[in-house]
C-alpha cells in the first residue's frame, strides 16, 4: 500500500515543444495541459479506490493490540494521504475549468505568463514563478521565520 501522494512528476508525458512563432496557450498547449490534468486526476482517484480497497480488505480484526494500533495509524496515515488527495482533485478541476474559460497559464496576481515548463512541473500553478516566491516570502515573515 502506497502512502505517498502522487505528483505531476509520476504522470508520464512528453514535454510540449511550442513551434517557433507559437502563441502561449494555443490551443494545442492547452490540450496537453488538459491531457497531463486528467491524466493526473485519473490516477489519484485510482489511488483513492485502491486506498479504500485496502482498509475493507485489511480491517480485520487483530487479537494483539500492538498489531492492531499499528493497522490503525497506517489507516490514518493512508486516509491523510487521501485527504489532501481530493483537496488536490479540486485543484485540478479547477484548473481544468480554467483552461475551458480561457484563464489557464496567466499569473493570477500579476497577469503575466507562468510559464510552460513551470506549468509541465505544476500543472496547478496559479501564480508565476516571481509572485509566488514572493508569497512564501511573506508567509515566513508572518510566520517568524524570517
Amino acid at each position: 500500500m502506497s502512502n505517498l501522494s502522487l505528483t505531476p512528476a509520476d504522470i508520464k508525458f512528453t514535454p510540449y515543444a511550442p513551434e517557433k512563432d507559437e502563441e502561449y496557450m494555443s490551443d494545442e498547449q492547452l490540450e496537453h495541459f488538459k491531457q497531463i490534468l486528467l491524466n493526473w486526476k485519473q490516477q489519484l482517484i485510482g489511488e483513492a479506490d485502491r486506498t479504500k480497497s485496502y482498509i475493507q480488505d485489511e480491517s480485520s480484526a487483530m487479537p494483539d493490540i500492538n498489531d492492531r494500533a499499528t493497522q490503525e495509524e497506517e489507516f490514518a496515515l493512508a486516509l491523510r494521504t487521501r485527504d489532501r488527495e481530493r483537496k488536490l482533485i479540486r485543484k485540478i478541476d479547477k484548473s481544468i475549468a480554467e483552461i475551458e474559460g480561457g484563464d489557464y497559464g496567466f499569473c493570477h496576481t500579476c497577469g503575466v505568463e507562468i510559464g510552460l515548463r513551470r506549468l509541465e512541473a505544476r500543472p496547478t500553478a496559479t501564480q508565476c514563478i516571481d509572485c509566488k516566491t514572493l508569497a512564501e516570502m511573506k508567509e515566513r515573515q508572518n510566520l517568524g521565520h524570517a
